[in-house]
């Protein structure tokens, strides 16, 4: 199995999870960025590949960078509502969604996860201890 794995990254944004590998393009909610600029999602909620790493609720560390391409309005939606028998009203109204179209250009794992300093020992005192009282 000389097969290699392709990368892969679950990102969230905009209140919804993509799931993104290495030039992939990909149509997201509105960025507040200009065509061409390179931005950052630093909501990694999992790494995939050779090892699989799942965030709790994110990865610490991980980003995925991404170069903006369009900015762009999705297909008309149109929300008809009609009351029947004695209201005799309708409705029609459209809507278009704000879309930002992005091209993925890499996946950063934690850059050399630092080990964790272990925490300093507490001493288990009883608060008439520290009080200074004795029993």
């Amino acid at each position: 199995m000389d097969k290699e794995t392709q990368m892969f990254a679950v990102v969230k944004t905009g209140g919804k999870q993509y799931k993104v590998a290495v030039n992939d393009v990909v149509s997201v909610e509105k960025l507040v960025a200009e065509a061409g600029e390179t931005i950052e999602f630093d909501q990694v909620l999992m790494l995939g590949g050779d090892t699989v790493t799942v965030g709790a609720p994110l990865v610490a560390g991980a980003t995925v960078k991404a170069e903006i391409l369009d900015q762009y309005r999705g297909p008309k939606v149109i929300s008809y509502v009609k009351r029947r028998r004695k209201h005799s009203s309708q409705r029609t109204r459209g809507h278009r969604q704000s879309l930002t179209l992005v091209r993925i250009t890499d996946i950063v794992a934690a850059a050399a996860a630092k080990p964790k300093k272990a925490a300093a020992k507490k001493t288990t005192e009883t608060p008439a201890e520290d009080a200074g009282l004795e029993s």
